[in-house]
């Protein structure tokens, strides 16, 4: 029951995760707004000053002042806020993008309306509005502009120039025309390429969310599967094992020799059968919580070493522990199974020898396996972990690293694979310590 709620939170996580890169991904557009909207300040100051003195324009400059106090003023308090705080939603950014409406309107109002050539950055705020939002918030904010144009091209304070201006007011148009689009082209190529890298991020995020989300599933689905076979498991198990007792006391067997150490080889490989189907119930499901035990960690990695040396049939086992602080961890089932899991991979690759190497630098865990087998195909290393990617060329296979994957991936840690020039192949596992540590 454990493994279908497990499989329950899987998906769960799955919906929390994808709106939370949703939301990094508007965090990070929310930036490229409020840098836009300083350069939008620095812009209007400019014209203002351009307009004013240099062409002679009459223009009412306290009123535009006051707008772009208040523009300056939510863009200080929006570099505050989104400065401490990540998560950014869509109506968060609606809001943002409505202020930027308002105050160009109203710099527009105050300077010719519709006759003021940069009316068209409203466009600019559309195409913004069309990558950053969602859909029904883009057509509200060109229903808004719409709206905005509609009333600039009525009320409106016109713009007025003096008598023995050598401008007219239509080259000045025409004029302001080439610098507005100048302006919509360039803030538009330099802002999309920037937010356009911010969404291809998110989605990348999503598509190994997803990824992510379907292994575990498969995992989950294993679990309970494998779970079922332990149960099924355990009553033959049992039956097996009164038979062999009731075996040893018949005098047939208790006194052949022969035949006693081949009854005592059953029993200790019955054990082992048994010992497996426990592992694999602790295992399933929430394994860390139900089957954790206090150790140290070169105690567990010891005790590891010398269980796979005795129950393998290998000809050559070197280990090495190079770990020089022994710690307090965590130690479960899983974390052992995938280690096993890593020397027995090597060991079907490399039946002669095989090697188990333990390093440690501060903080991070490095288990290193090397064989002398025939290595890994490119293809397989290109697909490092995922499910059935085998050499072993039979159905089922190609579980072995994808369980190994998994756990090392729910630890916080990473796993490599290569081919060694000299012949043979090494995983390395690391993990951090603080996954386990106590």
């Amino acid at each position: 029951m454990s493994a279908r709620s497990a499989l329950q939170k899987h998906w769960k996580s799955l919906s929390a995760g994808a709106a939370e890169f949703e939301n990094f991904a508007g965090h990070k557009n929310m930036l490229q707004l409020i840098h836009l909207r300083w350069l939008a300040v620095i812009g209007q100051i400019s014209t203002i000053l351009l307009a004013t003195q240099g062409f002679g324009i009459r223009l009412p400059i306290l009123p535009m002042l006051y707008v772009l106090a208040v523009l300056i003023a939510f863009n200080i308090g929006s570099h505050l806020r989104w400065h401490e705080e990540v998560s950014v939603s869509n109506r968060q950014l609606f809001f943002a993008l409505l202020v930027d409406i308002g105050t160009l309107t109203a710099q527009l109002y105050l300077s010719g309306g519709t006759g003021n050539p940069f009316a068209f950055l409203y466009l600019l705020q559309v195409i913004l509005s069309a990558v950053l939002l969602e859909v029904w918030s883009t057509w509200l904010v060109v229903a808004i502009t719409t709206v905005c144009l509609m009333g600039l091209s009525r009320y409106s304070q016109p713009l007025q120039l003096p008598f023995d201006s050598p401008f007219s007011l239509f080259g000045l148009y025409r004029d302001g025309m080439l610098i507005c689009f100048l302006l919509n082209a360039g803030l538009l190529v330099y802002f999309l390429t920037r937010i356009n890298r911010n969404l291809k991020e998110r989605d990348v995020q999503l598509a190994g969310l997803k990824q992510q989300a379907a292994e575990e599933e498969h995992i989950v689905r294993m679990g309970l599967l494998a779970s079922g076979a332990a149960h099924e498991l355990g009553t033959p198990l049992a039956t097996l094992s009164v038979i062999l007792g009731d075996w040893r006391r018949m005098p047939e067997f208790r006194d052949n020799p022969e035949l006693l150490e081949e009854l005592n080889e059953m029993q200790h490989q019955l054990k082992r059968c048994k010992s497996i189907v426990s592992g694999v119930l602790l295992s399933a499901g929430e394994a860390r919580g139900e089957s954790a035990a206090k150790t140290t960690l070169n105690h567990f990695l010891d005790a590891l070493a010398d269980e796979f040396r005795t129950t393998r049939q290998v000809t050559g086992f070197e280990y090495h522990n190079r770990n020089p602080e022994d710690i307090p961890v965590v130690s479960d089932v899983a974390l052992k199974q995938m280690i096993c899991n890593v020397l027995d991979n090597a060991l079907e690759a490399s039946p002669d020898w095989i090697c188990f190497e333990v390093l440690r630098e501060q903080d991070a865990l490095t288990l290193r396996v090397t064989d002398r087998g025939p290595g890994f195909r490119a293809a397989i290393l290109e697909k490092l972990g995922q499910p059935y990617q085998s050499t072993k060329g039979r159905a089922g296979s190609g579980l072995g690293l994808f369980f190994v994957m998994n756990v090392v991936r729910k630890l916080g840690g990473s796993v490599s694979a290569q081919n060694l020039p000299s012949g043979g192949a090494c995983v390395e596992v690391q993990l951090p310590v603080t996954a386990f540590k106590l």
